[in-house]
């Protein structure tokens, strides 16, 4: 039984029932979202800790958890918007420019290396906490402020770097940390990929 395999597809079956409850159940469903969130959130942190554990934390693997990710906070930003759009109406042209990042991000790696990316790098892992923040202000208490603007922050500039990775690697890799990183590789020179930077 692969248990990191099914707990990435638990973030994935979240996607159309987080969509589901929305639709149908309005603002009902912000609480029974967060607490669907956070279990998402503890899922994605045990599958690369499981899967390190009994070394079957393949390119594949990881590859399959970066689009779970995407998909499942995509999923939770239009859930969002459904409840409370002028919330997100009020801050469109940095949810536009991020949303527009995240496109350049894929572009850019399948245009070099015929493959989407999938970095893991440590401002990523940043930002998914920013977001963890943001979603609870935004579900729980209808409130954006503070750790919407974080989270915004954050995700401009943690793609800035994925980006960064994505120009300077020489070939496709997973697991890069940071653009210093992928400058290193660029080098040819190695590092130690940290488990805490890879989960």
């Amino acid at each position: 039984m692969n248990i990191p395999k099914m707990m990435i597809l638990f973030r994935v079956i979240l996607v159309p029932i987080f969509l589901i409850l929305t639709y149908f159940l309005g603002q009902s469903a912000a609480p029974i979202l967060l607490i669907l969130m956070y279990l998402g959130l503890i899922s994605d942190i045990l599958d690369g800790v499981i899967a390190r554990k009994n070394n079957i934390s393949t390119a594949a693997l990881r590859r399959m958890d970066s689009q779970a990710d995407m998909l499942f906070w995509l999923s939770l930003g239009i859930c969002t918007y459904w409840l409370y759009p002028e919330l997100i109406r009020e801050n469109r042209n940095s949810v536009i420019a991020i949303l527009a990042m995240e496109a350049a991000c894929y572009l850019i790696s399948i245009f070099r290396f015929g493959k989407e990316t999938c970095t893991h790098a440590f401002l990523s892992k940043m930002w998914g906490l920013s977001l963890l923040a943001a979603f609870t202000a935004l579900l729980g208490f209808n409130h954006a402020g503070v750790p919407f603007a974080i989270a915004i922050g954050l995700g401009l500039i943690s793609h800035i770097d994925r980006i960064l990775i994505t120009i300077l690697l020489p070939v496709w890799e997973h697991d890069i940390p940071s653009a210093y990183h992928a400058w290193m590789r660029r080098k040819g020179k190695s590092f130690k990929k940290h488990d805490l930077l890879n989960g």
